[in-house]
């Protein structure tokens, strides 16, 4: 049997949460320790333990930051009400807000204002999810899943829009927007796509190498959208078994069995250091053989939060 991984390209960091983690390092070493971060800052264990290490402290909301100290807010975006609670607070806040999150709550406002009635595709309870909707409060309801879409019982003679999570699956997403225009053909679309380009290029992927694949590998943790997409993806694509691993040692022997090709690939949010230790298991249970599978080239960079810039350009860093 001719053992071999299929390594998929692109594969975790994107440039939202590169932005994200170093900017929370940058802080750390402006400020010094603590830094206080609303939620986690990625949807990564590995990430979150690593940054706390550094004097990272994570907090689920603001009321437990001290008075005046200077507070995080995550890379998935946060509601209006949660500046102004800082604000409150005098709190010194970096917004790590992924540009491409911010861009829906830039949308959600705009049909807000257009007194439109928002039917936005993504998870219940989603931190996103919570931070757009609160871009229009009373305007915006969750549609969550294909059932969702099938059952969102918008208001009677409003304008519809549709609005999207960024960390969706592309398909699912297209399946839910096909339902609710087969139900309310008036129903506008957004200006531009809302799926992130780094959740579609990784689950593109992932569909090149699942059909190849006896066994998928997605490094990333269980509450990070786009890493569990991934596996549902490799499933949905002809892969015969997926698995999700935060770390190496989570893999099990008897996943293994009657294994010749093993595809791999890790979420947005995931260190590539992740994934070279994966491999290395790999390699030592007869998997040395490794082909890149590229599936699109990436240099989207961001630039770091401008009130972090203005302090690092005043501190001469």
């Amino acid at each position: 049997m001719a053992k071999r991984v299929l390594l998929a390209a692109p594969r975790g960091y994107c440039a939202g949460v590169d932005r994200a983690v170093i900017t929370v390092e940058k802080a750390l070493a402006l400020y010094g320790a603590p830094v206080y971060v609303r939620k986690q800052i990625v949807h990564n264990v590995h990430v979150v333990a690593s940054l706390e290490s550094k004097g990272a402290i994570f907090v689920d909301e603001t009321d437990e930051v001290p008075e005046g100290k200077t507070v995080v807010f995550s890379a998935h975006g946060v509601a209006p009400l949660v500046h102004e609670q800082a604000a409150a607070r005098s709190l010194k806040t970096i917004d790590a807000t992924c540009p491409l999150v911010t861009k829906v709550h830039m949308e959600a406002r705009r049909f807000a204002a257009e007194d439109a009635e928002i039917l936005l595709i993504g998870h219940h309870g989603h931190e996103e999810v919570e931070g757009t909707a609160g871009e229009a409060i009373g305007q915006v309801r969750i549609v969550d899943g294909l059932d969702g879409a099938r059952n969102v019982q918008p208001t009677p003679g409003k304008k519809l829009v549709w609005l999207s999570q960024t960390t969706l699956s592309v398909d699912e997403t297209l399946d839910a927007v096909a339902i609710l225009k087969e139900r309310f053909p008036e129903i506008q679309d957004p200006p531009s796509d809302d799926i992130c380009y780094a959740t579609q290029n990784r689950q593109e992927a992932i569909k090149t190498i699942a059909p190849q694949a006896d066994l998928v590998i997605v490094v990333g943790s269980k509450n990070s959208s786009n890493s569990v997409r991934l596996v549902e993806v490799a499933l949905e694509y002809g892969a015969k078994a997926s698995y999700l691993v935060d770390y190496a040692e989570e893999i099990q022997d008897e996943w293994f069995k009657d294994v010749e090709t093993i595809g791999l690939t890790s979420g947005a949010s995931v260190p590539e250091i992740l994934v070279t230790d994966v491999l290395k298991t790999l390699a030592e249970h007869g998997y040395g053989d490794v082909e890149t599978i590229t599936a699109m080239e990436e240099s989207l960079l961001f630039a770091l939060p401008p009130e972090l810039r203005k302090d690092m350009k005043a501190a001469g860093i």
